[in-house]
């Protein structure tokens, strides 16, 4: 493994252990360099399963991990959200995924997984990535969505 400080390729593994969201092993390791010693960590995933997803359009495109991440970080934006915490609720939209064993989700589905996870982590974070998820187009729509929010917040 390359040390992502040095470029030096020799290093190695303090400690091993299962990702939280038991889709990875993830490795603590140290560089071997001489004058470096920094430590650092990658995860060790298996090799994933093609997920197809089934757009509005009809048109399908890859699952993209990537692009999910930027969407919920984007809803997240200047909100105490942290970028672990982002990472964890793509994990948990992904390992649901996976758990399945289908390979095509409708856009719908995927961002109604993402909203469940998002209602519990940010609210304002939930609303912005509602508003832009299900193509509101006016202010009454938005409001709509408020109240339904506020008053299942009162229960």
């Amino acid at each position: 493994m390359q040390c992502p400080y040095c470029d030096h390729e020799d290093t190695r593994v303090i400690d091993s252990r299962l990702s939280e969201s038991k889709d990875a092993i993830r490795r603590r390791r140290e560089c071997l360099a001489p004058g470096c010693g920094k430590r650092f960590t990658t995860y060790e995933r298996r090799e994933p399963i093609r997920i197809v997803v089934l757009k509005r359009d009809g048109g399908k495109e890859s699952f993209d991990r990537e692009k999910l991440l930027a969407g919920v970080m984007k809803a997240c934006a200047k909100q105490r959200v942290t970028e672990e915490q982002v990472e964890d609720l793509v994990d948990e939209v992904e390992a649901e995924l996976r758990e399945r064993r289908r390979h095509e989700v409708t856009s719908r589905r995927l961002g109604d997984m993402v909203l469940v996870r998002l209602k519990r982590l940010d609210m304002v974070a939930y609303l912005r990535f509602a508003s832009v998820y299900r193509q509101y187009t006016d202010v009454d729509q938005f409001r709509s969505e408020l109240v339904r929010l506020a008053s299942v917040a009162e229960r």
